[in-house]
């Protein structure tokens, strides 16, 4: 099974509450925008300390060190193709105008034998809550309900 770690950036704003989302990159992705961003996530093995992998994978998505800030544990949930994400609320604000995301090599167009290199995130936006129920890819959609019900209640 395939473990993946995050971690979600939240601010408040005068419409409410905003979270960080990154569009996931690649020729797939380039057209679609509804269920084509992700929380900045990575693959982390067994014996890794979850959390440390979220902030590595966010450094490499993003670009930058997540700044500093308090934190929610937001718990796992599973995607449709089997892989669980854990993942972690911060509450910071950060320029994402210039994100510089680690890239992926993939054949394209397919079957051509070209390997060309794409970013794995190719840009990044605060989006309100609401914005991003829709944009999320399916799975990480209950993430996003787990943090606005956390701040609802008041922890």
């Amino acid at each position: 099974m395939t473990t993946s770690a995050a971690l979600l950036l939240y601010r408040g704003t005068p419409p409410g509450v905003e979270v960080l989302l990154g569009h996931m990159g690649g020729p797939y992705w380039a057209a679609k925008d509804a269920r084509a961003w992700t929380i900045p996530k990575g693959e982390h093995t067994p014996d890794e300390d979850p959390h440390a992998a979220a902030i590595r994978e966010f450094t490499e998505e993003i670009g930058t060190p997540p700044p500093p800030g308090p934190e929610l544990y937001l718990g796992t949930v599973r995607q449709r193709g089997g892989k669980t994400v854990t993942a972690w609320a911060r509450r910071a604000d950060l320029d994402v105008s210039t994100i510089t995301s680690n890239t992926f090599e993939l054949e394209w167009p397919p079957r051509s034998g070209r390997r060309q290199h794409f970013p794995e995130l190719d840009r990044a936006r605060w989006l309100t809550l609401d914005e991003a129920a829709l944009a999320v890819v399916a799975g990480q959609a209950e993430l996003l309900e787990r943090l606005r019900a956390a701040l609802v209640n008041g922890v």
